[in-house]
């Protein structure tokens, strides 16, 4: 697949590959003899991977991290993996915030709507001859 079609598959931009690229954050793709990208399966993988890691949230150093392990081979797979459980982890402290405030904010919802159906009851009784 040409970088046109793989940033229109997985919505980022051909610079954001190529970014993605050059800092190491997906392996190097392979090439035509031409020089021009070409990404098989195994890069679309990556460009998935990492997409969904970072719209979760994921640190950039840790996945350029964990993908420097990867090519390094399989005596790294316990690092590898310590990465993804830390990774994990944080999204987990981070969703249990989002949780803690999204029960605050529909409290506070919830207090404006009682207040409101007061108010509306008070204007009622008010209205009635």
């Amino acid at each position: 697949m040409t970088i046109t079609e793989v940033s229109r598959k997985y919505g980022v931009t051909p610079d954001t590959l190529r970014y993605y690229e050059r800092i190491g954050l997906i392996p190097p793709v392979p090439r035509t003899k031409g020089g021009v990208r070409d990404y098989d399966a195994e890069s679309c993988g990556w460009v998935e991977l990492m997409r969904c890691m970072r719209s979760a949230g994921v640190q950039i150093e840790a996945l350029i991290k964990y993908v420097e392990l990867f090519r390094q081979g399989e005596e790294t797979i316990e690092a590898r993996k310590a990465i993804l459980l830390d990774q994990r982890d944080q999204i987990v402290e981070r969703m249990a915030e989002m949780q803690r405030s999204l029960d605050r904010l529909n409290a506070k919802i919830e207090g404006y709507e009682q207040g409101l159906l007061k108010k509306e009851r008070q204007l009622r009784r008010e209205q009635k001859p």
